[in-house]
């Protein structure tokens, strides 16, 4: 009995992955990370740990409550990473400024972040996904978002959808009705968190007129398919909406070509929840979770806060988010199975080592018996171990 219980328990948002999860886990990220590899994207890896400074770099007062922060022997501040993007841009500005760009980047690990724990929400969670840095064309937009397509696809998810918006579409929206700073940063706050409410009562303390109230109210209901790009015209008196619909319309339309645009679902109310998107952002959605899966846009400034300037897109996937999203749709699990048991009798370690060495040089999975058995309990063995075949050396 131990004398303190809380020796077994592990710190609040965090999770074991036991072998059959782990297993599940590990297949998912393989192949998300060989398709990303046949796109083209080359891998690259940045620390858990960075400074404070550089991960919340114009961004800092939103996310800085949810990070987990240390100290090193220098008294510095640091944090432990909360998404994947801002490492690599400061990676890449910092070491492959020569580079030839465009560059293609992808990545798997773990990032953190403290919030309230639910289903398919962690304080240590995992992640995949693409940058795509160096270019600012349509095409690398939908680029982007038909790998993030074909990423579900690829992990077997079958019913999900991408919901596609603009940033700069609500930004000229707001400035078309001159909403100072303060107010764009509230309807900002209730569209990130789809409140309805509270988008009703900020708009009714701005002052403006009926029609203006109404517009910025319907962004949460414009979604649907490509004609809610029409309805958006109407609304818009100003280039940079319409210059945001122009490029909606653009990445649509290549989509097509990707045969990708039939999971798409246009809603101008997405804005994500982190400000240093500039232009189109997405989230992937399947029936029964009420969380994105995926999730991504062009952010064209932070690379320059971090004084190189450089115009990027890119997108991040929740690794058990998906997890979670295939075994509620039924998919097949990867499964764990070992080729061959070798169990021995007293005196025949040696030839089992040798054949369990010989097994595992032609590529099986070959699990060794720790001590002699006989031949029944090595076939109780085989099965419990989930073993194919069973070796006896009698």
């Amino acid at each position: 009995m131990l004398k303190d219980e809380a020796m077994l328990e592990i710190p609040y948002g965090t999770r074991d992955f036991l072998p059959p999860e782990a297993a599940e886990k590990r297949a998912l990220e393989t192949r998300l990370m060989d398709l990303f590899r046949r796109w083209g994207y080359d891998e690259i890896a940045t620390p858990v740990i960075e400074y404070l400074d550089t991960l919340t770099i114009g961004n800092g007062s939103r996310i800085e409550p949810h990070m987990f922060k240390l100290f090193d022997r220098q008294n510095r501040t640091l944090a432990l990473r909360h998404e994947m993007t801002t490492s690599i841009a400061r990676a890449v500005a910092s070491r492959m400024k020569d580079a030839t760009y465009p560059l293609r980047l992808s990545y798997v690990g773990s990032v953190y972040r403290y919030e309230q724990v639910q289903a398919g929400r962690q304080c240590e969670f995992y992640q995949a996904g693409v940058e795509f840095l160096g270019s600012d064309s349509a095409a690398s937009d939908a680029e982007v978002i038909a790998l993030a397509i074909e990423s579900l696809r690829e992990a077997g998810l079958k019913n999900f959808q991408i919901c596609l918006g603009q940033v700069e579409f609500i930004r000229g929206l707001m400035e078309q009705y001159c909403l100072p700073p303060a107010t764009q940063e509230k309807i900002k706050q209730c569209l990130e968190r789809h409140n309805l409410v509270g988008l009703q009562r900020t708009l009714e303390d701005t002052g403006l007129p009926s029609e203006g109230r109404e517009s910025l109210a319907r962004l949460p209901l414009l979604h649907g398919k490509r004609d809610v790009l029409d309805e958006a015209r109407q609304m818009a008196a100003n280039d940079c909406s319409h210059r945001a619909l122009e490029n909606l319309d653009a990445i649509c339309g290549l989509l097509e070509d990707y045969d990708a645009a039939g999971f798409i679902r246009f809603d101008l109310g997405v804005i994500r929840d982190f400000s240093y998107y500039t232009g189109m952002v997405f989230e992937g959605y399947t029936p029964g979770l009420g969380f994105p899966l995926c999730g991504g846009g062009r952010y064209d400034n932070m690379l320059s806060d971090f004084g190189h300037d450089c115009p990027a897109t890119g997108f991040g996937l929740g690794i058990e988010r998906l997890m979670l999203a295939l075994n509620r749709e039924g998919a097949p699990r990867s499964t764990t199975a070992k080729d061959v048991y070798i169990a021995y009798a007293p005196g025949r370690l040696s030839e089992a080592i040798q054949e369990a060495c010989r097994r595992r040089r032609l590529g099986e999975t070959a699990e060794l018996a720790p001590s002699p058995q006989e031949e029944s309990a090595a076939a109780t063995c085989q099965k419990s171990k989930g073993c194919r075949s069973l070796v006896f050396l009698a």
